[in-house]
Order: structure tokens, then sequence, then C-alpha cells
């Protein structure tokens, strides 16, 4: 993240680009519409930051360990908050651990709580002897771990940690990190714009199930409070889309636009889904194009949301980055090797709901994604120009894309 926060400049950044620069004219379809209740016309979503801010947090060294023995039990949420368990968690763990010797029993929970605590049991008793869990909830989450430590079988929380819990371990992205990521690109983008004093709506994930959607938000007002107690910026409306359950949150935008008045310069959605709701909504109200949208998780709808100017930005979590590192600790942990000695960066992190909780954090930067780099995301192998330009090949072709 850097250091300095962006002022709201009142002079605009003269714009070099047409499609791709964030105070440009958006040439997508819905760019012509315009509402006199809502936002400057002067307002685009679409950005184009030639230095977009950058995470504070460090990749892993690279280290290899080499062969172990052993089983390793993963288990995974869902198959609908996101479809990255199925795409990409699943096989990049299976690859990393049997690639170092390691049995890998990697099963999908299905939502289901009472699924969720039985494969647990039963990996427990073949003899798993590290367990990684990526829980449906931090309570259904904690019981697991409970019966883990009774047994002996040392656990890493997966990209979600389990407040309340008894692991020893948590591999994710700096949450916290991506909520100031995305403010602070909203703020830029803004700025770059040459906006004064906009209207700002948060569109929360599920705080009330996920402490990583707590984090983002934390992150986020800690960038955005300093800027509203400046009189740099209003937060008019901020709503959580309970569970992260996307179909709640086209209903509280619609409410919080309307009690805003329509008029909104700047929307911070903490992931893609909910920022597709959010241009739903906009594009009903004329406003699609003219209001700066962030997002999370860089998939194919919200690249391709970016590329046509109705999202500004999304964050790009490299999940094999994730796998990679996860996988890496569990090799360390089967081995009998110290994390911290096997290369691998470890803070502490802090439960709130448990102080005595003794847990190690391995958190991973995250990148800023808009217009001028979604080549990015190909150039990783998350996913392929081919399946982000489908349908807007001609959006794609004016950032030479296709």
């Amino acid at each position: 993240m850097r250091k300095t926060t962006a002022t709201l400049a009142s002079v605009a950044v003269a714009a070099t680009f047409t499609l791709t620069a964030c105070g440009s004219s958006n040439t997508n379809s819905n760019s012509s519409n315009s509402s006199s209740s809502g936002p400057a016309k002067s307002v685009s979503a679409a950005c184009s930051l030639s230095n977009p801010p950058t995470s504070g947090a460090k990749l892993p060294a690279a280290t290899n360990l080499g062969k172990a023995k052993g089983k390793v039990g993963v288990i995974l949420p869902d198959t609908t908050s996101s479809t990255r368990y199925t795409l990409y968690d699943k096989p990049l763990l299976q690859k990393a651990l049997t690639g170092a010797g390691i049995t890998a029993d990697i099963q999908n929970a299905q939502g289901d709580k009472n699924k969720f605590a039985s494969i647990a049991q039963n990996m427990i008793g073949e003899g798993v002897k590290v367990l990684m869990i990526d829980s449906i909830d931090a309570p259904s989450g904690a019981g697991v771990e409970q019966k883990a430590a009774a047994a002996g079988v040392k656990v890493i929380d997966y990209d979600r940690v389990n407040l309340g819990g008894s692991a020893g371990y948590y591999v994710s992205f700096d949450n916290e990190d991506v909520g100031k990521l995305q403010a602070q690109t909203l703020v830029d983008c803004l700025d770059a714009q040459g906006v004064k004093d906009p209207n700002i709506i948060m569109m929360d994930g599920g705080t009330d199930v996920d402490n990583n959607a707590v984090l983002f938000k934390k992150g986020a007002h800690e960038v955005l409070d300093p800027l509203q107690q400046q009189g740099k910026l209003k937060i008019v409306s901020e709503s959580v889309v309970k569970g992260w359950n996307v179909s709640n949150a086209a209903p509280a935008f619609n409410q919080a636009l309307t009690a805003a008045g329509g008029k909104v310069d700047g929307v911070l959605a903490a992931n893609d889904d909910i920022a597709n709701a959010v241009i739903g909504v906009l594009k009903k109200n004329g406003l699609a194009g003219h209001v700066a949208v962030t997002g999370q998780d860089s998939g194919v709808e919200g690249l391709q949301n970016i590329v046509t100017g109705q999202q500004s930005m999304t964050v790009f979590k490299n999940v094999k980055l994730e796998a990679q590192a996860a996988a890496q600790l569990a090799i360390a942990l089967i081995q009998g090797k110290d994390p911290s000695k096997a290369g691998m960066t470890l803070t502490n992190f802090n439960d709130p709901q448990k102080p005595s909780h003794k847990i190690q954090a391995l958190l991973l930067p995250a990148q800023v994604i808009t217009q001028a780099n979604v080549n990015d995301v190909v150039k990783a192998g998350a996913l392929t120009t081919a399946e982000i330009c489908k349908g807007i090949t001609s959006a794609c072709s004016k950032l030479g894309l296709s």
C-alpha cells in the first residue's frame, strides 16, 4: 500500500487516452446515459492509473523443502461463494502437495456445516498429519479445530481465519491491505478526474460470517475516514451484503442510492459479484459508466466490466501464490521443521475473540487491476484473453487485449 494518501486534488490530471484514461470520455455503450440527479458528467468509471496503489505485503522466499511423507486433509467450503475453489484451489493444492510426495485428500463441504464436520472427522480418523480448512463460518471451523487438536493434528486456516478457534497457522492474503487497496484506488481514480468532494457508497461483504470481510472494511475505512474528516469526501451510506449473498446486493444498493438522492460518485463494492449487482442498478438509473466502482477477485465478469468501462478496478489475489504458500507450510509441518527456518516469514495474528489463541499468519500481497494492466491476470495464468474478451472483442481491441 502506498504510504501517502491521495488528497482529491482540485485540478484534473490531463487525460492522454480515450477509453483507457481515468478522466476520459467513456466510449462504452452505457456511457451516453446520464441523470440530472446523479454524479457530475465528468465522472467516468473507466480508470487506467499509471501508478496504482501497491500492497505492503511481501511474497515468501522461494524454498525447496524436498519430499515428505504423510497425509494432508484439505476441506474447502463451497462452490457458490466463489468459483475459485473448484477451478483453482483444489487443483493447485493437489499438484503442490502430491509433487512433494504427500497424499492429499481434498474435499468440498458444499456449504453444509454438518458435512464439513463429518469430512473433518473422517480425515482425522484416517490419520492426516495436517488439516487445512477454509471454513463455512468461524464457529463450525473452531469446532473442527478443537477435535483436530485433541487428536494431535496440526491445523492451517486457509484463506479465512477462524476467530475463537485453535489453529496454529493461517495462510491468506493481507486482507486489511486489500481494503486499503480498494479504497485508495477509488480515491485515486476520482482524484485523477479532478472530482471534488465525491459522494461514496460502501457495499461491504459478509461481515456477519467472514472475518476477511471485516478486515476489508477496516482497511477501507483507514483510507476513507481521514479524508471524510478533512471534508474531502463523504460516505453517504454503508450497507452489508449479509452472508456474501449477492442476491441481497442489488436491493441494498438500490435503497442506498435512493437515500442518497441518486447522487453518487464512487461505490466501494467488496467484490466483483457485488460490483456487478451495483452496476445493474446503475444501468437502470442511467448511471452505468459514470460512477467509479471497485471490486475484488478478478473473475471474468469483473474484468469484463473493467474492460467495458463500467467498473474501475478489481483486486487480483493470485490463488496460485496462496495455494503454493499453504502447501509449503503443510510440507514444513509434516517434516517437523520450523516454518520460519524454512524461509517463511510468519507474523503474529491477534484473535479478538480469544486473546489466548496464538496463531502465526503468512499474509500475501494482492494486486490492483485497472484498464491499464488487465493483461497481468492473463500473464499470471489465471484467465486467458479469450475468456476475458468473449463477447466484448471491440472493447478489448481498444485496450490492446485482442
